[in-house]
């Protein structure tokens, strides 16, 4: 098993019906979230939560960089990470990861999952976002730590 990251600034805010970012298994494979990181942009308070998704909705442009490899003899990540989707996935779980980041730029959380992580289901459609809990959301800077 492979360990990757990649992470970003979201495009938009976000809103209770649309992750701020999003990683989804790939067709024929699923990932394991080990990490997730998620840092205010701005000086404006906001609550946010991780959820499983089972729909893609309209996804945002999937993240761009190279999705960094802990391993240099690493194979090619097969999942994929998205930025702020503009039409609302199915939100099926409440993974339980909540914060409220405090109105402060650099203000954070990072959610661990500890020894064997938020398993995913195989599927395109089959996903983890982090989401806005309520009120107004915020662009935020955005981590995945996953294993394949």
């Amino acid at each position: 098993m492979s360990r990757f990251s990649l992470g970003a600034i979201s495009a938009g805010a976000g809103s209770t019906t649309l992750p701020l970012m999003s990683i989804y298994s790939a067709a024929a494979s699923s990932f394991a979230l080990r990490e997730v990181g998620v840092f205010n942009t701005t000086v404006n308070a906001f609550n946010v939560r991780l959820v499983r998704l089972s729909t893609t909705g309209t996804q945002g442009a999937a993240v761009g960089g190279a999705q960094i490899g802990y391993d240099v003899a690493r194979p090619t990540p097969l999942s994929k990470v998205f930025n702020t989707h503009t039409v609302a996935p199915t939100v099926t779980d409440d993974l339980g990861y909540r914060a409220t980041l405090a109105a402060q730029i650099g203000s954070y959380v990072i959610w661990t999952m500890g020894d064997i992580g938020i398993r995913n289901a195989v599927g395109v459609a089959n996903g983890v976002g982090v989401i806005v809990e309520s009120g107004g959301g915020q662009i935020a800077d955005i981590y995945f730590v996953w294993d394949e």
